[in-house]
């Protein structure tokens, strides 16, 4: 081994590891009949992986009715459908209902927008 790669590996070896950013994900509660549901999955469903939107806050779709345990919550879910921002399992935003394809953009926009801000390092 050069004493190049020694001295790269010593010095990896001692700093410390940066502290990995958490993904944020975008939970859909939703339940069975719901019309408000099926109306976002035709009119937003199809694009919402391809947008930044989408690759910031990947998708995860839920039943109302069988929440997983692994999601810390600010108060409970009483609508479908339910859009709730994540990060690292903690809702961080949350839009309630479905409130068309405009005004959904914008209001998860700003969810997204206040996250990114949030978790920009203080300095």
């Amino acid at each position: 081994m050069s004493r190049l790669a020694i001295l790269a590996l010593g010095l990896a070896l001692a700093l410390p590891a940066a502290p990995l950013r958490a993904e944020l994900e975008l939970v859909m509660a939703e339940e069975a009949g719901c019309p408000w549901c099926a109306r976002w999955t035709a009119e937003i469903g199809p694009v919402y992986p391809k947008t930044d939107e989408g690759r910031a806050a990947p998708l995860r779709r839920i039943d109302i009715r069988d929440l997983p345990g692994d999601l810390d919550l600010d108060r409970r879910v009483v609508f479908t459908p339910t859009f709730l921002l994540v990060d690292d399992g903690t809702e961080i935003g949350r839009i309630e209902g479905y409130p068309g394809e405009d005004f959904f953009w914008g209001l998860l926009g700003r969810l997204i927008e206040e996250a990114s801000v949030t978790a920009a390092p203080q300095g």
